[in-house]
């Protein structure tokens, strides 16, 4: 698969890794291809550096990790998106988030062409990216969004990081509800002491 990585971050940097490793062509989309962060994901196999509307171009996933007060520019940034599909991993913390929007992914759909967009990737921190394996055990993802299409994507993008599986939390309406999850973990991970070290597991009886 051809997935174009818009913020080459941490997020965006540990997902490119693992997508990388899993066989996915990674086309990390930038506004200078001369000097950017995460230069040294170029180093991974299948990864190629381009500017952010030749990335999506020849992308069929794109994965937006920037920012969340400018996710609405850089959703108007990507050029046309008809067709693809877009995950969003970003969240609005502290009302830190792109003005007139409760959420990223409300501004990513109001922005873009396409309406294949899905929430995911932004429940956990970024070293439970690089790695969500807990001594004999994986860690699980969640996913949100309309797109039965993107959903489907998204979750063998989350088995191939590693992720024991990815759950289904419902549509667009639940957008808020991953990014107040998210901040569930910050809470923990951050303003409570527990540490980054902390990950969240669907166990069934």
């Amino acid at each position: 698969m051809k997935i174009a990585i818009i913020g080459t971050g941490n997020v965006g940097g540990a997902l490119a890794t693992a997508w990388a490793k899993a066989g996915h062509t990674i086309l990390l989309g930038v506004q200078n291809t001369s000097d950017f962060k995460g230069k040294e994901l170029l180093k991974n196999a299948n990864t190629s550096v381009h500017t952010v509307q030749a990335a999506v171009r020849e992308a069929e996933v794109i994965l937006i990790a920037t920012p969340a007060p400018v996710a609405a520019a850089v959703a108007q940034s990507l050029g046309d998106t008809t067709g693809k599909v877009i995950i969003d991993a970003m969240n609005v913390v502290m009302d830190r988030g792109p003005a007139g929007f409760s959420n990223t992914a409300d501004a990513i759909l109001a922005n873009t062409a396409t309406r294949d967009v899905v929430k995911s990737f932004n429940t956990t921190g970024f070293n439970n990216m690089k790695n969500p394996t807990y001594g004999n055990m994986a860690i699980d993802m969640f996913m949100a969004g309309d797109s039965e299409k993107g959903k489907k994507i998204v979750h063998q993008l989350a088995l191939d990081a590693g992720f024991a599986e990815c759950y289904d939390v419902g549509g667009n309406d639940k957008f808020q509800l991953m990014e107040q999850f998210a901040f569930f973990w910050i809470n923990l991970a951050m303003m409570r002491g527990q540490g980054r070290e902390i990950g969240f597991k669907l166990l069934k009886r």
